[in-house]
């Protein structure tokens, strides 16, 4: 997918580049120990995904919903197999199982009809290079913008649900289903002026902890660290938890996403949420953990800090400690020492389903793709 607002993000490194957060353009081709270790981590991993993860029909640890094999077969897509690739075509026909008369992609009854409707659209995206999915991608398209909390649902622009997605259609919504509605979006076809994405943004804008035109939420002013948290909607809750003045606490998976969500909805370099993010991103550089939670969501973190760090097309991070990072590299190497001897990746820490190594393998290897040499 190409990001419409890449003048953008080389604004944003000019910007940014003389206060020592980040630099445009200074980082070299990856080293040849490096392209090593990239080749090898993705070679054990599809490895073990075609050989030990998959079952008979195509899909990946199916009892968790279709999410999870429109994750794995887009990872596989990603590192160049084709749709045509027996492997990945019959993983692609069941997920087509899963197509609603509603349009969506979802397991019948789920809880996570956006999520898993999200991930098969850039699934099928990802795959549709002749057109054979556009029919199926623009009614899920449409799917996705049906649950979205808009006026349709009673809500103003006023309202803090405005503009984001959660566990269906009546849950109340968060950044990281609302993250994942941007990226399906774009994926689409929707530009970032799109009314969908637009809407989102405005969802996405009032998750962070920063006061500004944007967000006057009673939140906002609380722990004003630029960094973001996973929803303001429904009296606003954290994964990481609560300042002691009752702010939300800022964590590393929400403000990539966060990040991420606002590029791809083209808000610009010289942006204070912008320049926010970025500033808590130098703060909190890690991949030792997932910031303000530990090993909770590693892998989820690792995709989003992968993914959100491509779209800025910034090739290194200069963390508040003056420490300059090849963040590409850096993240090959910890993904390539943390893979066990299978071929598989998995988080000690099984919170958010990442005691699957399906599902975390998955996630490592996406975040591998956006490292590609």
């Amino acid at each position: 997918m190409k990001i419409r607002c890449l003048p953008v993000a080389v604004c944003l490194a000019a910007l940014l580049g003389f206060t020592g957060v980040v630099r445009w353009g200074e980082a070299a081709d990856l080293s040849p120990q490096t392209r090593d270790a990239y080749e090898q981590a993705v070679t054990k991993g599809l490895a073990f995904l075609t050989t030990k993860g998959r079952a008979a029909d195509g899909s990946y640890s199916a009892s968790a919903g279709p999410g999870l094999t429109a994750l794995v077969t887009t990872s596989f897509l990603r590192h160049g197999r084709s749709a045509d690739d027996p492997r990945v075509a019959e993983s692609l026909a069941y997920l087509q199982k899963f197509a609603q008369d509603d349009g969506g992609i979802y397991r019948t009854g789920s809880l996570y009809r956006n999520y898993e409707t999200c991930l098969a659209i850039m699934c099928f995206q990802e795959a549709n290079r002749d057109g054979r999915y556009t029919k199926l991608i623009k009614r899920a398209d449409a799917f996705v913008k049906g649950i979205q909390w808009d006026e349709s649902e009673g809500h103003d622009p006023s309202s803090l649900a405005y503009g984001g997605s959660g566990y269906g259609k009546h849950k109340r919504p968060d950044l990281s289903n609302t993250s994942f509605l941007i990226d399906a979006l774009r994926a689409a076809g929707n530009d970032a002026d799109s009314e969908a994405i637009q809407r989102a943004l405005k969802f996405v804008s009032r998750c962070q902890n920063l006061e500004t035109e944007h967000n006057q939420t009673a939140f906002a002013a609380k722990n004003p660290d630029g960094g973001f948290y996973y929803t303001i909607a429904a009296g606003g809750s954290s994964q990481a938890g609560t300042t002691d003045d009752g702010g939300l606490r800022s964590y590393g998976s929400m403000t990539y996403a966060g990040l991420k969500s606002m590029i791809f909805a083209g808000v610009g370099p010289d942006d204070p949420r912008v320049k926010a993010a970025t500033g808590w991103i130098q703060k909190h550089y890690t991949l030792g953990t997932n910031p303000g939670m530990g090993d909770a969501g590693l892998y989820y973190y690792f995709h989003t800090f992968a993914k959100a760090l491509d779209a800025t097309k910034l090739e290194s991070v200069v963390d508040a400690q003056g420490t300059k990072h090849d963040w590409r590299a850096e993240l090959i190497h910890e993904l390539a020492r943390r893979q066990q001897a299978d071929g598989s990746w998995l988080n000690k820490n099984e919170r958010w389903l990442e005691g699957d190594a399906n599902l975390v393998s998955a996630y490592a290897l996406l975040a591998l793709s956006y490292c590609q040499p």
